[in-house]
């Protein structure tokens, strides 16, 4: 089997599920084509099974921006071509899917399949706005399947853009391997003293992800209980939420390590999970704290509640309750055995139901199908 994966190259969600699944595939032998504008950024190391094509964008002065579209979709043409593809598996619908289409539509009768799976702001955000609804909505129409990381995310493609076909819903996955409790070089030592807690939050800071709420959170149980807020990630709003910080006092309390490769490394070493986003299509960044044994407090809010359990790996509130998530974050942080508890079952649930062999394993299944299907 030859797989494409088209994907961004960004610190996310999708490019790090996109990067990982190929990986993944390759490593069990799939022969894995990787297609963006630049190396995804959890590509590392070497595997002979899986290639890199690097899309580059034409300068042209008729064209005022650059026609990426068109760019992919002439390489995914000539590669499916000389290789072989036997699946185009694109991340987003815009544009990926669109480009997808475009190269079928050259390779005509011999072109390979073309999968497309949704992550949550393709259709929450992007494919709402009325300059991209009806293509967002066409991209979905033509490809040869779907699928969804979360139920809500297939739920709210159903209502909103009136589609009828199966949607599969495979959920996002993490190596259970790295992200891990007590893993070699795991010393909370480095962050804080014994008797302090330690509170982590990962993002990619877009305003969505309330980067300020985790400030103010902080401030609040760190007044009752000594604490170190480690912020991991970058973005545009990271600035801002520092500024915060410093305006409250916290500056001493508060590390920014920016953008980090081997987050795993870091995530062992929290007692609680933040995430207190405005909307969250499945929370990766939970599920690796999870796997970790990390509880989490965030937002009841889009695929989340899929994941974290109220009451059993942590609790969700919402959206904007600051209040009530330091309220939840301090009841989890000040009761050993609750903690214990939420930190045992965060490793189980994952373990069971959210690891790469898992959810790898439903990938392919789901390919050999839609292969099948003609």
């Amino acid at each position: 089997m030859k797989i494409g994966i088209v994907c961004y190259p960004v610190k996310g969600g999708s490019g790090v599920v996109a990067s990982e699944l190929g990986l993944a595939l390759s490593a069990s032998g799939v022969e894995v084509h990787f297609f963006s504008y630049a190396l995804p950024f959890r590509l590392t190391g070497f595997d002979a099974n899986f290639i890199f094509h690097e899309v580059e964008v034409t300068s042209y002065p008729l064209f005022k921006y650059p026609p990426y579209t068109l760019s992919l979709a002439a390489r995914l043409a000539e590669e499916s071509k000389r290789v072989g593809l036997d699946i185009i598996h694109v991340h987003y619908a815009i544009p990926h899917a669109i480009s997808g289409f475009l190269a079928k539509q050259i390779l005509g009768p011999d072109a390979p399949k073309l999968i497309t799976t949704l992550h949550g702001t393709d259709i929450t955000l992007v494919g709402q706005h009325p300059s991209f609804y009806a293509v967002t909505k066409f991209s979905m129409e033509v490809s040869d399947a779907l699928t969804t990381v979360s139920r809500y995310i297939s739920d709210r493609t159903r209502e909103s853009f009136g589609i009828t076909e199966r949607i599969e819903i495979i959920p996002n996955f993490v190596d259970v391997t790295r992200f891990k409790p007590d893993q070699k070089g795991c010393d909370r030592a480095e962050f804080a003293s014994h008797d302090e807690k330690i509170i982590m939050h990962m993002s990619n800071y877009r305003p969505v992800k309330n980067a300020d709420n985790v400030i103010r959170i902080f401030d609040i149980v760190n007044k009752r209980l000594p604490s170190r807020l480690i912020l991991v990630g970058d973005g545009p709003e990271a600035p801002n939420a520092l500024s915060l910080a410093d305006s409250l006092g916290l500056k001493d309390r508060v590390t920014f390590l920016g953008a980090q490769d081997m987050v795993e490394s870091v995530l062992c070493k929290a007692d609680l999970f933040l995430l207190p986003s405005a909307s969250e299509a499945f929370g990766l960044a939970a599920l690796e704290a999870m796997a970790c044994g990390v509880p989490v407090v965030g937002s009841i809010v889009g695929g989340l509640p899929e994941l974290v359990k109220n009451g059993d790996v942590g609790y969700l509130e919402p959206v904007g309750d600051v209040g009530a998530m330091a309220r939840r974050s301090l009841e989890i942080l000040t009761d050993g055995e609750l903690h214990r508890k939420m930190s045992k079952r965060a490793r189980e649930i994952t373990v069971k139901k959210f690891t790469t062999e898992k959810v790898v394993g439903q990938y392919k299944e789901f390919y050999r199908k839609v292969l099948e299907d003609g």
